[in-house]
């Protein structure tokens, strides 16, 4: 999928005035069916099934709130066919670029990921008060890169409390397998099926507290992706399974430096200390050859989570003595309207424990991004076919910035931020 651009000077783009707001729109009948009718053949060769399970206090033609895990764009076609009644569906703002009247007559409503959204919590309200139809959410927002579940926000809690209707959860199993994000759009063989059941009625909600609710959920989006392929003995054989893979695995577990793996077919290599692993049918890694007496982690990793998770300690630590640091050329793209995705120039992006700072565009562009402003950051492998992209931003613009493509920085900057939002939040308590 690609998205409209359009080269224009930072200045013009600056200048342009904002979206208009609106209300919701009823999801058209005719665009539902569609949809659904578009997405039969892929969940059809994927031998799709629903599994329903206890759906209490969920009545017919009742609105409810949709909370399903994010694995790929392979999401949006499992819940066209598992969510009965009009719905609409919370998306990010990129989505709307050059086709804003298509979304809103799907049912889409706008908001910006990662980023506090008053305008967001209304129009939910508005689409199951007004509008009576149920929303579809997913709160993850980032799709995850290692199969698991990525960071919710604390914010869940208090949204599902107010809303006052049912919250239904979709999980599903395989898509993630189907069309891992690294892997660039390249969609693998394997079944999909998915869960539904209420996860709490309107009842519960009003004897539980927020944070009573958040913990549910997180219990709830617990997952590994890789540990169940492992454990139904899925088998993935596309010989490009690996490619793409450095992305999230881009550190050596043996002599520990960065952006020096590669991955090609079903293997990834260190090309500083030459290790290799090959990425199994059954979604292990396995170690090539002799394994070495000494390692930079703990041990050789054969579980892909285990791997980015052993990273995610690493960023910790870096930011703990103060060593961390990014430093990379980008190229910049600006969004402040759904006309386009505006492409204003080059310029560099750093970040460090004091968040981030990106200047550009031939000195036009000076933009700061503080640690606290957000739990996590938009981050994507091949954003619409442009590139791997680390998106920041506020109120006024969403920055888009795309490092290049030999530089695999995406996965440890979202790691760096989600972190670096931690330490700060438990110091200012």
């Amino acid at each position: 999928m690609k998205i409209k651009t359009e080269k224009r000077s930072y200045d013009d783009v600056f200048s342009l005035p904002p979206a208009r707001v609106f209300n919701p729109e009823k999801p058209s009948g005719i665009l539902r069916a569609l949809i659904k009718l578009l997405s039969s053949s892929e969940l059809k060769k994927a031998g799709f099934e629903l599994h329903t399970g206890d759906m209490k206090g969920v009545e017919k033609g009742q609105p409810a709130l949709y909370l399903m895990n994010h694995s790929c764009f392979t999401d949006l076609k499992i819940a066209s066919h598992v969510i009965d009644g009009p719905y609409n569906i919370v998306a990010t703002t990129d989505a709307f670029v050059g086709k804003e009247s298509l979304m809103r007559a799907i049912g889409c409503i706008p908001t910006r990921k990662f980023r506090p959204d008053i305008k967001l919590i209304n129009d939910i309200t508005y689409a199951l008060k007004e509008l009576h139809t149920s929303v579809l959410m997913y709160p993850e927002a980032g799709y995850t890169f290692d199969g698991t579940t990525t960071t919710l926000p604390d914010s869940l809690g208090k949204l599902v409390k107010i809303l006052e209707v049912p919250v239904v959860m979709i999980l599903s199993h395989g898509a993630f397998l189907h069309d891992p994000l690294y892997n660039g759009l390249r969609l693998r063989k394997c079944k999909i099926t998915a869960d539904k059941f209420t996860l709490f009625t309107p009842d519960e909600l009003k004897n539980l507290s927020a944070s009573e609710i958040n913990e549910s959920i997180r219990e709830t989006f617990s997952f590994d992706n890789l540990k169940e392929q492992f454990e139904t003995g899925t088998r993935i054989t596309e010989p490009f399974r690996a490619e793409g893979l450095s992305r999230v695995l881009y550190k050596c577990p043996v002599c520990g430096k960065e952006g020096k793996m590669h991955a090609s077919g079903i293997s990834i290599k260190c090309g500083d200390c030459g290790s290799e692993w090959e990425l199994t049918e059954l979604g292990k890694m396995q170690f090539k050859g002799e394994a070495p007496k000494e390692t930079a982690a703990p041990v050789l990793f054969d579980h892909i989570p285990d791997w980015f998770r052993w990273e995610r300690e690493c960023v910790r630590r870096e930011l703990e003595e103060g060593t961390y640091r990014l430093d990379v050329p980008v190229r910049i793209y600006m969004i402040v309207d759904y006309n386009a995705m505006y492409e204003v120039g080059e310029g560099r992006l750093t970040h460090n424990v004091k968040g981030f700072h990106l200047t550009g565009c031939d000195g036009k562009l000076d933009f700061t991004q503080k640690p606290l402003a957000s739990y996590s950051i938009n981050s994507d492998y091949f954003f619409y076919e442009i590139g791997d992209m680390i998106s920041i931003g506020d109120k006024n613009a969403l920055i888009y910035c795309f490092p290049p493509d030999d530089v695999d920085v995406v996965a440890k900057t979202r790691l760096a931020a989600e972190e670096l939002y931690k330490i700060k939040k438990t110091s200012a308590r």
